[in-house]
Order: C-alpha cells, then structure tokens, then sequence
C-alpha cells in the first residue's frame, strides 16, 4: 500500500504543475517565457528524480484529505470574481479546484497526510521534479523559502502539453499540525494557465497565489 499511496500522492503534484508570480514584490517577465526552446532548464543538481520515484525511496507514503476536513490547520485559497468550482470526473473529490472558464486559467489545492520518516526540506526540494521533467520545460523563477513558517519550495515556468504551450506557478509547503501528534502534511498549490494569456490573468492569480494560506487553527 506504501508503494501505490506514494505513486498517488505523486500523481497528484504531477496534476498540479501551474502558474507565474512570486510571492514578494517583484513581477515576473512573462513574456521571456512565452516562447517555446529545444531543450529543457538545465538543474543545478542534474537530471531530477521524478517525484514519485523520490517518495517510493525514502518510504513515503501520503494519505488525500479535502482542505476544508482539516481540524487543526487552516488550508485555503481564494476565488477571484469570474472564477468558480469546477467538478470534473478526473478529479477526486479530496482535491479543491477553481477555474475561470471551462479549461484555463485552472487553480488546484491538494492536501496529503503524510507518513514515514523524511526530512522536510530535502522533500520539498524535490517536489519541483516533475515541473522540470516536463515537455520544454523553460524556468522562471524557483525557491526553497520558507512559507508563513514551514518547508516550502515553489517554481515557475512554461511547459508543453497536447500541443499547447502552458504557464505554471507550483508551490510545496510540509505543515506540521499542532498537537501532541506532530501530524504531518503535504500542501500543494498550483495555478495554471495558457503561456500567451499569462499577462491578461496576472491579477487574479496573483490574488490566488498571495492569498493561499497554510496556518495552523
């Protein structure tokens, strides 16, 4: 069960791959990832390990709980105007998705309890595998800063997929419940749009990605 909760929990955050704009002042260029390269962002630790793959490594294993179930942290996003649930058939009830329009621009918030024994920064690290494994993956902005308190990593960039040249901003966060239990959690936002309407849907995700909140109650 191990082995089939981790391809679950990894499947999830290979759904999630998303959108443009940090969480400080600073405003990405979008328009220097629009255009579509013959080869992938180069690492700086080499080819990365699919996130799956990481998870089955260390003995990870997670467990899909709906962001609203939460009974000690507080995990949301907001809904811009416009935007609205979206129920789909592919995607599972645990999982919060929003979307403006019946593709595109799409924001997705998942939530896995978490078990085994890891180290929270090395697993957020890895998290930004599959955004780098994907199609003509072009790299805008990556960290691994904290966020509001715990390990977090996040990446940006543009991606192909199906023909279509997508943006995506991707965000990691390991939580840790208050408690005697020290439960632990996997959070992951990721916001995703069409690369050359990235400008025109900047305000509203930008009001998604700085009002993603992960706290404890």
């Amino acid at each position: 069960m191990s082995r089939a909760n981790a391809a679950w929990l990894a499947a999830a955050v290979l759904l999630l791959t998303v959108l443009p704009v940090g969480c400080g002042p600073k405003n990405p260029d979008y328009q220097s990832i629009w255009t579509t390269t013959t080869s992938t962002t180069p690492t700086p630790t080499g080819t990365p390990v699919p996130f799956s793959q990481y998870l089955e490594n260390i003995g990870v294993s997670g467990e899909p709980v709906a962001p609203d179930k939460l009974s000690d942290l507080k995990v949301s996003i907001p809904t811009p105007p416009g935007w609205q649930k979206a129920d789909k058939p592919n995607i599972p009830p645990t999982t919060e998705m929003i979307a403006k329009g019946d593709k595109f621009p799409t924001a997705m918030l998942v939530v896995f309890k978490l078990r085994g024994d890891f180290d929270a920064a090395e697993l957020v690290k890895n998290g930004n595998a599959d955004a780098r494994l994907a199609e003509n993956f072009k790299e805008l902005e990556a960290s691994t800063a904290d966020f509001h308190g715990f390990p977090s990593s996040m990446i940006e960039g543009s991606y192909n997929l199906n023909s279509q040249r997508l943006h995506t901003f991707n965000r990691i966060v390991v939580a840790t419940r208050s408690g005697p239990d020290e439960d632990r959690y996997l959070v992951q936002l990721a916001v995703t749009s069409v690369a050359d309407q990235a400008v025109a849907d900047a305000v509203d995700v930008e009001a998604i990605i700085h009002g993603f909140t992960v706290a404890a109650k």
